[in-house]
């Protein structure tokens, strides 16, 4: 086959954690396209890869999966795909079935159900160097004896990790059009005789290094105990978020001298004027607020990436599973949860695990209510204004204490909306969650720097992108119109969002908010991390002195009172999600309705909470 013939179409299938994605972003590169299938919202990932000796192949990433038995509307897809019953959706020519190579037994079982229906398939052993550093050998002879497959090595991670399988597919010729077998979901009795298979060719393929399972199970003995798993779960979530406010301390200072140095620079070479107040007190003042908690953003991602690497997040998962029970969800909900920590997108969208779609709608609904890193800037901000820098008990840090408490509240008020919302549901059961552990493994120095380089990819692009975007419109808005001859106060307020904020203040005033607040908010609809920019403009336009863009925390600590800072805090935890987050809940939902009915009983929640909070600690005496 040459270049210009039409390409050969793969699929790679393969279960969650395989790295079957890695595999297939090594091999497209940047010659990839996402979308969605069509009429689901299941994520379709499409790519083009040229081999060495030129041909052309059309790459298919299929969504992960335990069995064609398909229990979830991602496995459904791949299901359908697989076995050709997808509408408008050619069967693949050849299936690359990507299995861990560390834990072989939890993808043979599907590869076997699948060879069932005749279609060409190659079995690629991933993350196969990590099974040789674990000491696990694998006979390849033997493998592809028994399964009458080729058997290749991969490492979705390194470059050069598909080259073997690059290698085989310049080979490898299709013979004709291939007419599969009809597929027919297994019974219980199938079921057990498949695993039987397995079993035996892993018992005569696969040696393990003796006590290798033992020391699995001496860790899952405490990960996994009742008490001792659960305290180890709270310690770790505190430890993030301590080292959240220790470790950054540096990089922030550095950070926030670079934004100041830069403000004072602009300010000594351009005659004052528009030009200098968009770049001053818009743009430095906007973006360079927010751009200084970049240090925080990524110590976070750090946890929660080498926990996800190190096999820690699915035992997180079956530790809850009974205690999320109580509220009507399973532990499937842990995981779309624990995503919500970066952001509810990937959240909402990982919910398509879940096979339940009543149980799935309630994680929908609860998932903006994990504090999102876009909130991670304003909570920054707040802490260090109000909250004291120092040592309680002699160990732990004040501040990250704090920060703690906001992440814990969110965390509970999901819980309290999904006890409301079982009351709804009536009496289902959530669905038990079964799945098989991921061997641990030490967290993967090359995933957790490039984890951390895409966070900070995205971050920075929105940063220079709806940021700015919304921090330039937003110094428009405070600058124009002019104030009349004669007036007397800051120009922002005779200025079209002075007006707004006035006009909002009406509504914000009993939760304790400002109308500089309730100018911030605005933008905040559109990209949380907006509210410290927002407040940085409006702050440097309407007070006085040269350097308040870089001193908005000892400003906003001078003028506003420690009810006030409470007040916003407790909104944050609980407020309506941005437009985006709106967005994708009608996706995956098919409803504008849900969508409404998450910014409704949000903003119900928060205007609650902002106010019981304000009432409280005025009369505890924080005015």
């Amino acid at each position: 086959m040459n270049a210009q013939a039409t390409p050969l179409s793969l699929a790679l299938l393969g279960h969650p954690n395989s790295g079957k994605t890695a595999l297939f972003n090594l091999l497209t590169g940047s010659r990839q396209k996402v979308a969605n299938y069509a009429g689901v919202t299941v994520e379709r990932k499409e790519g083009q890869l040229v081999t060495p000796s030129g041909q052309r192949v059309r790459v298919l990433d299929l969504p992960g999966a335990y069995s064609l038995n398909a229990l979830s509307a991602d496995e459904a897809v791949t299901r359908d795909v697989v076995t050709g019953q997808r509408a408008g959706e050619a069967a693949p020519g050849l299936l690359v079935c990507v299995v861990d190579a560390t834990n072989l037994r939890l993808g043979l079982r599907m590869v076997l159900e699948t060879q069932a229906m005749g279609i060409p398939m190659v079995l690629a052993l991933n993350m196969s160097d990590a099974a040789r550093r674990a000491g696990i050998t694998i006979d390849r002879a033997v493998l592809e004896h028994e399964l009458g497959m080729p058997v290749v090595e991969t490492v979705g991670i390194r470059k050069g990790g598909a080259a073997e399988l690059l290698q085989w597919l310049d080979g490898w010729r299709a013979q004709g059009a291939v007419q599969a077998r009809p597929w027919q979901p297994q019974g219980v009795e199938q079921v057990l005789r498949t695993q039987q298979e397995a079993r035996r060719i892993l018992g005569l393929a696969v040696r393990e290094p003796e006590g290798l399972a033992q020391v699995d199970d001496t860790l899952d003995r405490v990960v996994l105990h009742p008490l001792w798993g659960t305290l180890l779960l709270a310690c770790t979530m505190f430890l993030m978020f301590q080292a959240v406010f220790s470790w950054a301390a540096a990089p922030m200072d550095a950070i926030t001298g670079t934004v100041e140095a830069l403000g004072h620079w602009l300010q000594a070479r351009l005659p004052e004027g528009v030009l200098r107040s968009l770049l001053v007190d818009g743009i430095v003042a906007g973006v360079g607020g927010v751009l200084v908690f970049l240090p925080q953003i990524l110590i976070l991602f750090f946890f929660i990436l080498a926990l996800e690497d190190s096999g820690y997040l699915p035992r997180a998962a079956f530790l809850l599973d009974r205690l999320m029970g109580t509220v009507g969800l399973s532990g499937r909900s842990f995981i779309p949860l624990l995503s919500s920590f970066a952001c509810a997108i990937p959240g909402i969208m990982a919910t398509r695990t879940i096979t339940h779609w009543r149980e799935r709608l309630v994680t929908i609904m609860i998932a903006p209510l994990m504090t999102c890193s876009a909130r991670l800037p304003v909570y920054a901000l707040l802490i260090a204004a109000f909250i004291p820098e120092r040592t309680v008990a002699g160990w732990f840090n004040l501040q990250g204490l704090v920060m703690f408490a906001l992440y814990l509240g969110g965390i509970l008020g999901a819980m309290a909306v999904a006890a409301v919302l079982k009351l709804w549901r009536g009496k289902v059961r959530p669905t038990p969650l079964l799945m098989e552990l991921p061997p641990y493994r030490v967290p993967s120095a090359r995933n957790l720097v490039l984890g951390l380089y895409e966070r900070a990819t995205i971050f920075l692009k929105r940063v220079g992108g709806i940021i700015l975007a919304l921090t330039v419109l937003l110094w428009f808005l405070s600058t124009f119109p002019a104030p009349p001859e004669g007036a007397t106060g800051p120009a922002i307020e005779y200025s079209l969002a002075g007006q707004l904020g006035r006009a909002l203040e009406h509504v914000f005033a009993p939760l304790g908010f400002n109308w500089q607040i309730s100018i911030a908010l605005v933008p905040g609809m559109a990209a949380r991390e907006v509210v410290v920019g927002a407040l940085g403009t409006v702050y440097a336009l309407s007070a006085s002195g040269d350097d308040v863009a870089a001193q908005l925390g000892p400003l906003i600590a001078q003028q506003w009172s420690l009810a006030t800072a409470l007040s916003l805090l407790v909104w944050f935890v609980f407020a309506p999600q941005c437009l985006s987050t709106l967005a994708t809940v009608r996706r995956e939902t098919d409803s504008w309705g849900l969508a409404l009915l998450m910014a409704t009983y949000l903003f119900a929640l928060a205007y609650a909470a902002s106010w019981m909070t304000y009432r409280l600690a005025l009369a505890w005496g924080g005015g």
